[in-house]
């Protein structure tokens, strides 16, 4: 598995860049944005571990950039920063999963490898899925509602397709945020709520049939609604 490493303190790189190793990455290591983007451009990775302050270009504006050119190898951001703000930027823009600075390397590896794990799972998967006139199809990445593509952040993808492989459970925000975001859910956090506001935005605000519901006081269900239940028990709108 081949790791491309953007970390521009020279010691927390190696330090990293050598664990990796260890563990039976091959790692390139670059610490400049402007590197780390040629790199992404020009070589194949299994998965990037990107810090997010650089010296001459945002980790979040390299990786939004990586994504608007259709591209979705699993990114993990480093940050020295716990802002929920700067957590909710990283997914929004298509971060897959983010680590706060200091973190223990053991923690490090346990990330990688369940990023890794989840994308090796696409590939055994069936390539199309689909509920009502909503397609994913996971070879190609892309989502259809009808004739209409939808763009999806790498996030985003990953949300909607745990959704479809769970269509009609209701899905708890803690069952949700541990298997795709890797992270026990805080109460006092709202990631997952802003990520599938953002989600039924595009897949849902501009066309009749709603998939995405808020199950009151459970969680989230996609599924086409019953029209003779009434929306007793869905609440289409967010909470």
């Amino acid at each position: 598995m081949k790791v491309l490493l953007v970390e521009d303190e020279i010691k927390l790189g190696e330090y990293i860049k050598k664990g990796l190793t260890e563990a039976g990455f091959i790692v390139d290591h670059y610490m400049t944005g402007l590197d780390g983007h040629h790199a992404l451009m020009t070589d194949d990775f299994s998965v990037v571990v990107m810090d997010v302050m650089l010296p001459d270009i945002s980790g979040f504006e390299l990786i939004r950039n990586y994504r608007a050119a259709g591209n979705y190898t699993p990114v993990l951001f480093l940050t020295a920063k716990d802002d929920l703000s700067d957590r909710i930027k990283g997914i929004e823009i298509g971060g897959d999963d983010y680590l706060t600075k200091p973190f223990a390397f053991a923690e490090l590896i346990v990330r990688i490898k369940s990023l890794l794990r989840r994308a090796n799972q696409a590939d055994y998967k069936s390539s199309i899925m689909q509920i009502a006139d909503l397609k994913m199809d996971l070879s190609k990445r892309t989502v259809n509602r009808g004739h209409t593509t939808i763009k999806l952040t790498a996030k985003e993808f990953s949300l909607l397709q745990f959704f479809l492989e769970h269509h009609g459970e209701v899905l708890p925000r803690s069952v949700i945020a541990s298997q795709v975001w890797d992270m026990n859910f805080d109460s006092d956090t709202n990631v997952i709520d802003v990520a599938i506001r953002r989600l039924r935005l595009k897949i849902d605000d501009d066309f009749d049939i709603k998939l995405i519901h808020t199950v009151r006081g459970m969680g989230y269900k996609l599924d086409v609604p019953d029209d003779s239940n009434d929306n007793a028990e869905y609440a289409h709108n967010e909470e």
